[in-house]
Protein backbone atom coordinates (compact mmCIF):
# COMPACT_ATOMS: atom_id res chain seq x y z
CA UNK A 1 0.00 0.00 0.00
CA UNK A 2 0.86 2.99 -1.12
CA UNK A 3 1.56 6.06 2.01
CA UNK A 4 -0.52 8.54 1.87
CA UNK A 5 0.84 12.13 1.23
CA UNK A 6 0.75 14.64 4.24
CA UNK A 7 -1.17 17.19 5.05
CA UNK A 8 0.75 21.29 4.32
CA UNK A 9 -0.93 23.95 6.32
CA UNK A 10 0.44 27.53 6.28
CA UNK A 11 -0.39 29.76 9.41
CA UNK A 12 -0.15 33.44 8.51
CA UNK A 13 -0.86 37.41 9.28
CA UNK A 14 0.53 40.16 9.99
CA UNK A 15 3.79 40.77 12.44
CA UNK A 16 2.76 40.29 15.58
CA UNK A 17 -0.65 38.91 15.86
CA UNK A 18 0.79 35.62 17.65
CA UNK A 19 1.24 33.18 14.72
CA UNK A 20 4.80 32.27 16.52
CA UNK A 21 2.78 31.36 20.00
CA UNK A 22 0.20 29.45 18.29
CA UNK A 23 2.10 27.43 17.14
CA UNK A 24 4.17 26.68 20.19
CA UNK A 25 1.19 25.49 21.77
CA UNK A 26 -0.09 24.21 19.09
CA UNK A 27 3.44 21.82 18.59
CA UNK A 28 2.82 19.67 21.51
CA UNK A 29 -1.16 19.01 21.12
CA UNK A 30 -0.79 17.72 17.33
CA UNK A 31 2.71 15.02 17.32
CA UNK A 32 1.92 14.14 13.84
CA UNK A 33 2.31 17.79 12.74
CA UNK A 34 6.52 18.62 11.89
CA UNK A 35 6.89 22.49 12.15
CA UNK A 36 9.13 24.07 9.08
CA UNK A 37 12.02 25.89 9.92
CA UNK A 38 12.35 28.97 7.94
CA UNK A 39 15.47 30.61 7.12
CA UNK A 40 16.77 34.06 7.55
CA UNK A 41 19.63 36.72 7.51
CA UNK A 42 18.31 38.72 10.13
CA UNK A 43 19.91 38.02 13.43
CA UNK A 44 18.53 35.92 16.04
CA UNK A 45 16.14 37.89 18.58
CA UNK A 46 16.50 37.14 22.41
CA UNK A 47 15.75 33.78 23.42
CA UNK A 48 15.59 32.28 19.53
CA UNK A 49 17.90 29.13 19.01
CA UNK A 50 19.36 28.61 15.34
CA UNK A 51 18.29 25.13 13.88
CA UNK A 52 14.71 25.94 15.82
CA UNK A 53 13.52 29.14 15.68
CA UNK A 54 15.03 30.13 12.31
CA UNK A 55 17.87 29.01 10.68
CA UNK A 56 20.14 32.07 10.87
CA UNK A 57 22.43 32.04 7.65
CA UNK A 58 24.71 34.67 5.70
CA UNK A 59 23.55 37.23 3.19
CA UNK A 60 25.33 35.04 0.59
CA UNK A 61 24.45 31.79 1.50
CA UNK A 62 20.67 32.84 1.26
CA UNK A 63 21.01 33.52 -2.09
CA UNK A 64 23.28 30.27 -3.27
CA UNK A 65 20.00 28.57 -2.18
CA UNK A 66 18.21 31.26 -4.07
CA UNK A 67 20.14 30.21 -6.98
CA UNK A 68 19.99 26.72 -6.46
CA UNK A 69 16.33 26.84 -6.41
CA UNK A 70 16.09 25.70 -2.29
CA UNK A 71 12.66 27.76 -1.43
CA UNK A 72 9.54 26.79 -1.73
CA UNK A 73 9.11 30.62 -1.57
CA UNK A 74 11.47 33.65 0.04
CA UNK A 75 11.32 37.46 0.14
CA UNK A 76 13.06 40.21 1.25
CA UNK A 77 11.69 41.88 4.37
CA UNK A 78 12.88 44.86 6.62
CA UNK A 79 16.57 44.37 4.78
CA UNK A 80 16.55 41.12 5.73
CA UNK A 81 15.68 37.42 3.41
CA UNK A 82 13.09 35.15 4.72
CA UNK A 83 12.51 31.88 2.98
CA UNK A 84 10.87 27.95 3.16
CA UNK A 85 13.74 25.62 2.49
CA UNK A 86 12.07 23.16 0.29
CA UNK A 87 13.94 19.64 0.98
CA UNK A 88 12.46 19.45 4.69
CA UNK A 89 8.84 20.23 3.57
CA UNK A 90 9.00 17.38 0.51
CA UNK A 91 10.87 14.72 2.46
CA UNK A 92 8.40 15.17 5.28
CA UNK A 93 4.69 15.53 2.75
CA UNK A 94 6.28 12.42 1.16
CA UNK A 95 6.50 10.66 4.43
CA UNK A 96 2.98 11.26 5.06
CA UNK A 97 3.99 14.10 7.76
CA UNK A 98 2.04 16.51 8.01
CA UNK A 99 3.99 20.27 7.83
CA UNK A 100 2.86 23.50 9.26
CA UNK A 101 4.57 26.48 7.85
CA UNK A 102 4.22 29.59 9.89
CA UNK A 103 5.41 32.44 6.82
CA UNK A 104 4.37 36.37 6.19
CA UNK A 105 1.08 36.55 3.52
CA UNK A 106 3.15 37.03 0.60
CA UNK A 107 5.08 33.76 1.06
CA UNK A 108 1.40 31.87 2.03
CA UNK A 109 0.47 32.75 -1.53
CA UNK A 110 3.72 31.78 -3.35
CA UNK A 111 3.29 28.55 -1.41
CA UNK A 112 -0.37 28.16 -1.96
CA UNK A 113 0.01 28.38 -5.71
CA UNK A 114 2.40 25.58 -6.28
CA UNK A 115 0.27 23.07 -3.42
CA UNK A 116 -2.90 23.95 -4.28
CA UNK A 117 -4.13 21.48 -1.80
CA UNK A 118 -2.38 23.31 1.25
CA UNK A 119 -4.46 24.43 3.97
CA UNK A 120 -4.00 28.33 4.51
CA UNK A 121 -4.81 30.33 8.03
CA UNK A 122 -5.02 33.46 8.68
CA UNK A 123 -4.05 35.02 12.12
CA UNK A 124 -5.98 38.20 12.95
CA UNK A 125 -5.30 40.68 15.46
CA UNK A 126 -8.58 42.38 17.35
CA UNK A 127 -6.98 46.08 16.28
CA UNK A 128 -4.11 47.84 14.57
CA UNK A 129 -3.65 49.23 18.88
CA UNK A 130 -3.36 46.30 20.08
CA UNK A 131 -0.86 44.82 17.11
CA UNK A 132 1.45 48.15 17.99
CA UNK A 133 1.02 47.20 21.22
CA UNK A 134 2.59 43.70 20.83
CA UNK A 135 5.05 44.64 18.78
CA UNK A 136 6.19 46.97 21.42
CA UNK A 137 6.44 44.76 23.99
CA UNK A 138 8.65 42.46 21.86
CA UNK A 139 10.99 44.77 22.31
CA UNK A 140 13.11 43.90 19.32
CA UNK A 141 12.52 46.75 16.49
CA UNK A 142 12.62 50.23 16.55
CA UNK A 143 9.98 52.80 16.26
CA UNK A 144 10.29 52.94 12.74
CA UNK A 145 10.49 49.18 12.32
CA UNK A 146 7.18 48.87 13.92
CA UNK A 147 5.84 51.48 11.67
CA UNK A 148 6.84 49.78 8.70
CA UNK A 149 5.68 46.62 9.75
CA UNK A 150 2.16 48.37 11.04
CA UNK A 151 1.88 49.79 7.03
CA UNK A 152 1.62 46.68 5.54
CA UNK A 153 -1.26 45.32 7.88
CA UNK A 154 -4.01 46.69 5.85
CA UNK A 155 -2.14 45.32 2.50
CA UNK A 156 -2.41 42.23 4.03
CA UNK A 157 -5.42 42.21 5.68
CA UNK A 158 -6.87 42.73 2.46
CA UNK A 159 -5.39 39.46 1.46
CA UNK A 160 -8.12 37.46 3.64
CA UNK A 161 -10.29 36.11 1.49
CA UNK A 162 -7.99 33.98 -0.45
CA UNK A 163 -7.41 32.03 2.94
CA UNK A 164 -9.58 29.21 4.03
CA UNK A 165 -9.95 30.07 7.19
CA UNK A 166 -9.31 33.11 9.79
CA UNK A 167 -9.20 32.77 13.83
CA UNK A 168 -9.06 36.01 15.38
CA UNK A 169 -6.29 35.73 18.34
CA UNK A 170 -7.63 38.05 20.70
CA UNK A 171 -7.12 35.51 23.50
CA UNK A 172 -4.41 33.40 22.93
CA UNK A 173 -5.89 29.47 24.27
CA UNK A 174 -9.07 30.82 22.31
CA UNK A 175 -7.15 30.72 19.03
CA UNK A 176 -5.05 27.76 19.66
CA UNK A 177 -7.87 25.82 19.64
CA UNK A 178 -9.43 27.02 16.96
CA UNK A 179 -5.97 26.43 14.80
CA UNK A 180 -6.05 22.47 16.49
CA UNK A 181 -9.74 22.02 15.22
CA UNK A 182 -9.01 23.21 11.73
CA UNK A 183 -6.02 20.80 11.36
CA UNK A 184 -8.18 17.83 13.16
CA UNK A 185 -10.80 18.27 10.75
CA UNK A 186 -8.82 19.14 7.66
Amino acid sequence: MEKKEGKLYILSGPSGTGKGTIVRHLIPKLPQLVRSVSATTRSPRKGEVDGIDYFFISKQRFLQMVSDSEFLEYDLHFENYYGTPKLFVTENLSQGKNVLLEIDVEGALKVKKNYPQSVLIFVMPPSIAELRRRLRLRNTESDADIEERLSRVEKEINLIEVYDYTVLNDDINLAVEKVYNIIKEN
